[in-house]
């Protein structure tokens, strides 16, 4: 699903006309394997990182999202992901919302079931500058995979009052859509079936978002379509974590420039997950 939340009306037109064009895994397997915007697969280093995969019966499956596993039975994504499930689920009869966390996506995959919850404040009375974009899906089997972690509250404010946060390197994993260069619009934007990862700098901090560079030529990189709700593992003392300290929701339409990603150290996104998981 091209549904990177970069322009909201854009995003839904993507989204469900990839759905209705069908183009199908054993289709896409056939292209080259490569990695989100300027990075490179991951293969078994992240294990707890996963997709969420919409199979349509007849057509095949299809990348949705991306996320986190935070508990032993509990994914961690957006919730501009989940939102559209129920009606998908509705139009296309026989149609299952699945998580892998296999480094590929194939048809012959391991896959799990579970039950969405989209956040209550998506899209509420926090506006564009709090979107409550957060979401969980509660896996009917647990995987069994050791899960990643989630912040301390105010962790981020606190490497920026400390003056670390300026030099605080993060890493965005996910299986979204690929871009190996910088020199084309979207016609670079390539479909990809690969859970992959890349090494981003900081840019700047909000009450609720940490927006990343993008920037080819210093080797930072960033995310695309298909990884919404895929984490930011942020680097402590110059050591990566796995720490998810946001998670991507959106960015600039030509995934070249930046990554805006909803903070999950916040008291907004805690009070959700609060729900579902312990807080550290």
């Amino acid at each position: 699903m091209l549904d990177r939340n970069r322009a909201q009306n854009r995003q839904w037109r993507r989204s469900f006309a990839l759905i209705a064009t069908a183009t199908t895994l054993l289709l896409l397997m056939t292209l080259p394997a490569s990695a989100i915007s300027y990075g490179e697969p991951d293969g078994s280093d992240h294990p707890f990182v996963g997709s969420i995969v919409v199979n349509i019966p007849g057509e095949g499956l299809f990348q949705w999202c991306s996320g986190t596993l935070i508990a032993a039975n509990v994914f961690l994504t957006a919730s501009h992901c989940t939102a559209p499930l129920d009606a998908v689920v509705e139009s296309y009869p026989g149609a299952q919302v699945l998580v892998t966390f296999d480094p590929t996506i194939s048809e012959g995959g391991t896959f799990y079931t579970g039950e969405w919850f989209t956040n209550p404040d998506y899209g509420g009375q926090g506006g564009a500058s709090d979107t409550g974009d957060v979401a969980v899906i509660v896996l009917d089997t647990a995987p069994g995979i050791t899960p990643a972690q989630l912040p301390t509250a105010g962790m981020l404010d606190e490497l920026k009052d400390s003056q670390v946060l300026k030099d605080t390197r993060f890493t965005a994993v996910g299986y979204g859509s690929v871009r190996e260069s910088n020199r084309t619009g979207f016609q670079g934007i390539l479909d990809n079936l690969d859970r992959n990862r890349v090494e981003q700098g900081f840019h700047s901090l909000t009450p609720a978002w940490l927006t990343l560079p993008m920037t080819y030529s210093t080797g930072d990189g960033g995310t695309c379509y298909g990884d919404s709700g895929g984490p930011h593992f942020v680097h402590l003392d110059g050591v990566e974590t796995d720490i998810v300290v946001a998670i991507t929701v959106t960015g600039d339409a030509p995934c070249k420039a930046s990554d805006k990603t909803y903070r999950m150290d916040t008291e907004s996104a805690r009070s959700f997950l609060a729900g579902f998981v312990p807080l550290p």
